[in-house]
């Protein structure tokens, strides 16, 4: 079966829109083929900086043949007294079928007239020529442009277009304004090695006919080569490379034939920080580092789409590019280090945070305050808050230094490097690197309890702030990262192991917000809701724990549970975790059927969920089967297991507990002394639903078990 390529040619577009492009168009090639009814063997995409290309395998040269049923008008409407009305003969006209050919079938709606017809397959190349223009279209990213006189918009001009059906041409036009762009089976060579039209004999020989004019359309391809090749040198250069996932993730869409060329800078550079050298190299010059024994090497490696026989020169323009950003590093350094880190704070006034936020100072003493507050709940030593405190009050300060303003990605960085110049503790300055961890999903935790503390404090006052400003995030927006800051906290939590009660702190900022706005109302309750979600996807999606066991611990809008889960994230944590063990290893299943149901009928009681001591709810009195009087003792019995359970938080304790409980509650509901639990006299019922409650408390103590679904 034939095979079809498109490329679409253009200027040099960004690096982060190739990927991007690529899969959208595998995505939607894919869904409107299938659309077509077109099932191919393979969409396979290619990327360059010049080129956009999809080769689609074995296409069937036509739709096949479909058949179609169309309803039509009413039985009644379509015939009068057996005979055809206008409305059938239009209806067959439209149809462009015989008037015989119609039938009438009862519906839920009536009787209806009703066609059958073969749809013949329209030609593939047809389907191809109306399809091409809108794959081209839709896509979407990032500083798109428009350029001559139309309004067709694009990252970069588009100079050429191939469109090749096994060796033919569809004829397919892209306009834009007064310009008209053909298709066709000519592309371009490597800018520099390989200039020029060339022609692409087939659709199918579309990578080894760029390949031989310098051009590796196949990602992975160039992938391999540039690992390969910066490997090599490196080795040649007595050490090994660096090679940042993202940098080499964009390097890939910066070449179509790469080529590694080394460089090396003065050996007085490295005498600064590693992470201004790595920064300039790596953020701004895309240049792989060079170190052996985690030491950095005065050499780097940078991957050339220029012809490799001018690899000299090449260096050599980037060496000077490089020695002039290093010596621009060198200058700051050494004038930040003239100043302590404290003599910045003043400048921090100068920063606006949001306007109506006042400025980085202002946010500084927010973070002190709240920093304060965690430590309290922490009951921290007065050496540990002193550290806490020193940390918050310069967490901020290297934002106004002439390196971070010259490398913003320095942030943190810097602050740890300045605090150790000026004296601090080494644990202060580590806190001041820290409190920014986790920048991202994936991302390295902070170790130190100053970090620790700050980080929660710095994003807890962003959140409480922006919150009480009324912007929230919306959909795709989220303009100050509400979301992660919000993870961040809850991943701190847990991984430090930290001891906090998140729904105080909201509480506490949250009234401290509304002294300094007195025009605004607390955002607590809108913050507790963008919390409990949270936790409710971290839970899910990256502990694997399943949903009905999240909502069991979190409750469904049950502001016990709810309030419960903020005051102690750990808590929280090790019981959604606990429920998902014991689902694995089959407990679960042992005790849920009597628990769920227990839960459910309880509800139809007026027993606080609070309650567990049977002593002060049940009257024995009121027994009038042995069931009753069995269940009431089980109670009793259960009280201290579920209590110390509570306390040592050992819910497989609990667990047991309820489960030697099972017994005695199935004979309850179906054994030979079973009662009515609805019983018609008040106090009989109440008392019955009274011991169920008080069962359903007990098991509250780990959830909610009537959110959980049977295994």
């Amino acid at each position: 079966m034939p095979h079809f390529l498109l490329e679409v040619g253009t200027e040099e577009l960004p690096a982060d829109f190739v990927d991007n492009a690529l899969k959208q168009w595998h995505d939607r090639i894919t869904k409107t083929l299938a659309a077509e009814l077109l099932t191919p063997d393979a969409v396979e995409t290619y990327g360059t900086p010049r080129r956009l290309a999809v080769l689609i395998d074995n296409l069937p040269p036509r739709q096949p043949d479909r058949e179609e049923e169309i309803k039509g008008p009413p039985a009644g409407a379509a015939f009068k007294d057996g005979k055809p009305t206008p409305a059938a003969v239009g209806f067959a006209k439209k149809q462009d079928v015989p008037i015989d050919t119609l039938e009438v079938r009862d519906t839920d709606k009536g009787a209806f007239v009703f066609v059958k017809k073969t749809i013949p397959g329209r030609d593939t190349r047809e389907i191809l020529k109306q399809l091409i223009p809108g794959w081209i279209g839709s896509l979407e990213g990032r500083r798109f442009m428009r350029w001559g006189d139309g309004d067709l918009k694009f990252p970069r001009p588009i100079r050429w277009l191939v469109t090749l059906w096994d060796k033919e041409i569809i004829p397919v036009e892209i306009v834009n304004g007064s310009t008209t762009l053909k298709s066709d089976r000519i592309t371009y060579g490597h800018r520099i090695l390989k200039p020029g039209p060339f022609s692409i004999p087939t659709a199918k020989d579309y990578v080894s006919a760029l390949e031989s004019v310098s051009v590796l359309v196949d990602r992975a391809v160039r992938q391999n080569i540039i690992q390969r090749q910066i490997e090599s040198v490196a080795d040649l250069l007595g050490g090994d490379a660096e090679i940042p996932p993202d940098l080499m993730k964009e390097v890939i869409n910066l070449v179509e034939f790469p080529t590694a060329t080394t460089g090396k800078f003065d050996t007085e550079f490295l005498q600064l920080p590693p992470e201004v050298i790595t920064t300039v190299m790596v953020t701004h010059q895309r240049y792989f580092p060079v170190k052996k024994f985690r030491e950095l090497l005065p050499f780097f490696i940078t991957i050339s789409n220029g012809d490799p026989n001018k690899a000299k020169i090449i260096a050599a323009g980037n060496e000077r590019v490089i020695r002039a950003r290093l010596a621009d590093a060198k200058f700051f350094y050494t004038a930040d280090c003239d100043e302590s880190l404290e003599s910045y704070l003043p400048q921090l006034e100068t920063v606006t945070f949001q306007e109506e936020l006042g400025t980085m100072r202002d946010k500084v003493d927010r973070i002190m305050e709240i920093s304060q507050m965690i430590s309290d709940q922490l009951n921290l030593n007065a050496q540990q808050q002193r550290e806490i405190e020193s940390t918050a009050l310069l967490c901020k300060a290297d934002l106004v230094t002439g390196m971070v303003y010259e490398f913003p990605e320095l942030q943190g960085i810097m602050g740890e490097k300045y605090a150790l110049v000026s004296g601090e503790s080494p644990i202060v300055a580590k806190g001041i690197f820290e409190h920014y961890l986790p920048r991202g999903a994936g991302d390295e935790m902070p170790e130190s309890l100053t970090g620790q503390v700050v980080g929660i404090a710095d994003r807890l006052d962003t959140l409480v702030s922006i919150f009480g400003l009324g912007m929230l995030p919306t959909g795709s927006s989220d303009p100050f990262a509400l979301r992660r800051s919000a993870n961040a906290i809850i991943n701190i939590t847990w991984n430090a192991g930290l001891n906090i009660n998140l729904g105080q702190l909201l509480e506490q900022t949250g009234a401290d917000f509304v002294t300094g706005h007195p025009d605004k109302t607390s955002p607590a309750p809108l913050l507790k809701n963008f919390f409990m979600q949270r936790l409710q996807t971290l839970l899910q999606d990256e502990r694997g724990i399943d949903y009905d066991l999240v909502n069991a611990v979190l409750g469904d809008n049950d502001r016990e549970l709810g309030d419960r889960a903020l005051a102690d994230l750990l808590d929280l944590r090790d019981r959604a975790e606990f429920l998902a063990s014991i689902r694995e290893n089959g407990q679960l299943d042992t005790i849920y059927e009597t628990v769920n149901r227990s839960t459910r009928l309880g509800a139809k009681g007026s027993l606080s969920t609070t309650i567990l001591d049977p002593a002060s709810t049940i009257d024995p009195a009121a027994f009038q089967q042995s069931s009753e009087s069995d269940f009431y003792n089980a109670l009793i019995a259960l009280l201290p297991q579920t209590l110390a359970a509570q306390s040592g938080r050992d819910y497989k304790r609990l667990v047991d507990g309820l489960a030697n409980i099972v017994p005695i509650v199935s004979e309850f509901f179906d054994g030979e002394n079973s009662v009515l639990v609805m019983a018609e006299e008040p106090a009989i019922r109440d008392n019955r639903l009274n011991l169920l409650g008080l069962l359903r408390n007990h098991a509250r103590v780990i959830a909610d078990f009537g959110q959980i679904v049977k295994s």
